[in-house]
């Protein structure tokens, strides 16, 4: 007779898991030795949070649930910061817990802490499998919740006596199924359709939500025929092709940007897939005054600066391609001297010798290596600023950047995963100092599955986005600067390649280097942050020019 770990494992063949992230522990092991006997590949980490990010980043990238597991107590607590990262990135992920024996959950015993009211506030769906059979009715709507959009995060805690427990052979998986999103509503369709023509200054506010649905190719034939020039959210960069003449870039900054000249601009603003989580509207829409239209698959947030003039809800692609069928413009609205500011400040910096290196030159090195579909993966901190304005993108989810919970330490974790998905693309992930030393330790794991990703370490010694931030609101900065081990033994310590960019020409020469070596490579680049301070007072300065 099965036991209850083994059907659960089946629940999961069901649902179509490749990879499960995470660590064995005493309270987990009835399904991991069920997971020997199944195709499902066990990615064993080197801490439960890399195990989570992984998920996170799988989840993103396929739209799938990605799957993590811990043990109990400290297992469950390390799996948080990367769950709530995925749930409120609306990733899809499912996080498993080992738990002690419900016969001792009832009073204070070693390890146990209610996992499930731990979870509760950063998940759409939080239980404990309490009785054997009703396993395949929790693993199906833990996954059909978290798939969901908008997407999120599912967790399950198992008793460990439960695991071990025996279930009939009446207890089977459950057909996968999910529900279509709706057509839009005629009605709402002609309205937003009047409201746009009848404006003045559009703009399209793009977000995640079109990379989710996939409505890229209708957004395009949108703005094109509208023209109407598109601005994107940070997680939705590539959604437009940054090359493309109605593409503004990204917005998302709390400093007036290039982009939001077009926003001042405008009198009604075509919010598409936003999630508001990424950018408040307070910061693009201050004053009230201007008309929205919302498309989503999903009822807008409710927000004092985000009324809505009309809400389309239904399959986005469905709502542009129907929107822009009965909307007529008589003009293509010009945006090329926005184009123009962002082009200019890559531009002269394309051969600035300076060292250490200024974010500008970086970026236009590693946007001359990186093919238009290969991944670069930002983790957090000042370059993640410095890429999710400057680095062009062609192809959605080519820039992956945490922007809704914005934790740090992603970058290596989240680089493995990005491979396991793509193993024929290249990889980068371009992280602070900070940052990488917070789960530096999966270096190991990307070895040891022989997936060759690049890690670029942009090297100032301190956590360099809050030196900016202490820097223009106090005008002085302090307790932010630490030292760091030589990241070039560090790595090669692992068994990686370890490389140190010692003056700018170098920079382009060595990340060439490091895609054809095949392994997992280190790319220590000393970075010069005092542009951080130079764009705050160039933006704070800036006259828009249109």
């Amino acid at each position: 007779m099965p036991t209850a770990a083994q059907l659960f494992v089946q629940c999961l063949e069901n649902e179509g898991v490749e990879y499960i992230f995470g660590l064995p522990g005493e309270e987990n092991l009835h399904v991991v030795d069920a997971l020997l006997d199944s195709p499902i590949k066990f990615i064993t980490v080197r801490h439960e949070q890399g195990a989570a990010f992984m998920a996170d980043v799988y989840g993103r990238l396929t739209g799938r649930a990605g799957v993590c597991l811990s043990t109990l107590g400290p297992g469950a607590t390390n799996l948080m910061t990367g769950f709530a990262d995925a749930n409120m990135d609306h990733a899809p992920i499912v996080a498993l817990a080992g738990q002690g024996a419900t016969t001792r959950m009832h009073k204070e015993s070693h390890q146990v802490l209610n996992l499930v009211n731990l979870f509760s506030p950063v998940a759409k769906y939080s239980v404990a499998i309490l009785e054997p059979n009703i396993i395949p009715e929790i693993v199906r709507k833990a996954f059909k919740v978290a798939q969901a959009e908008k997407p999120g995060g599912s967790f399950i805690s198992f008793p460990e006596n439960i695991a071990a427990a025996p279930v009939g052979n009446d207890s089977v998986p459950l057909k996968v199924q999910g529900p279509l999103p709706p057509d839009p509503s005629p009605l709402k369709v002609e309205r937003a359709s009047r409201v746009i023509a009848e404006a003045e200054f559009p703009i399209i506010l793009a977000g995640n939500g079109v990379v989710r649905a996939n409505a890229g190719r209708s957004l395009l034939n949108f703005a094109e025929h509208l023209g109407i020039p598109v601005a994107t959210t940070f997680m939705a960069k590539g959604a437009v092709p940054s090359s493309h003449p109605l593409c503004l870039g990204a917005i998302g900054l709390q400093a007036h940007d290039y982009v939001a000249c077009g926003f001042d601009r405008a009198d009604v603003v075509i919010c598409v897939g936003f999630d508001m989580v990424e950018y408040h509207p307070y910061l693009w829409h201050p004053r009230g005054d201007k008309k929205i239209v919302h498309i989503d698959q999903l009822y807008a947030e409710v927000d004092s600066r985000y009324i809505l003039e009309v809400g389309v809800i239904g399959d986005i692609s469905s709502s542009l391609d129907r929107i822009a069928e009965r909307t007529v413009r008589g003009k293509t609205l010009s945006t090329c001297a926005l184009r123009e500011l962002i082009d200019n400040e890559l531009q002269q910096y394309r051969s600035d010798e300076g060292f250490p290196l200024k974010p500008q030159r970086i970026i236009n090195d590693i946007r001359a290596v990186m093919g238009e579909e290969d991944i670069l993966l930002a983790d957090v901190g000042a370059h993640k600023v410095w890429l999710a304005r400057l680095y062009g993108c062609e192809r959605p989810n080519t820039c992956l950047i945490s922007n809704g919970f914005a934790a740090m330490g992603i970058g290596v974790p989240g680089a493995i995963a990005a491979k396991l998905v793509h193993p024929r693309r290249r990889v980068l992930t371009v992280t602070g100092d900070g940052g990488f030393m917070m789960n530096s330790q999966e270096i190991e794991t990307a070895l040891r599955y022989r997936l060759p990703v690049v890690i670029m370490i942009w090297n100032d010694q301190g956590y360099g986005l809050i030196r900016w931030h202490q820097e223009r609101r106090f005008g002085r900065s302090g307790l932010v600067q630490f030292s760091n081990p030589d990241f070039v033994r560090y790595a090669e310590s692992f068994g990686a390649r370890g490389y140190r960019v010692e003056k700018a020409s170098e920079l382009q020469p060595v990340l060439r280097q490091a895609f054809a070596d095949d392994t997992v490579a280190v790319i220590d680049v000393p970075v010069d942050y005092a542009e951080n301070m130079k764009l705050t007072e160039k933006l704070g300065r800036l006259i828009c020019p249109i």
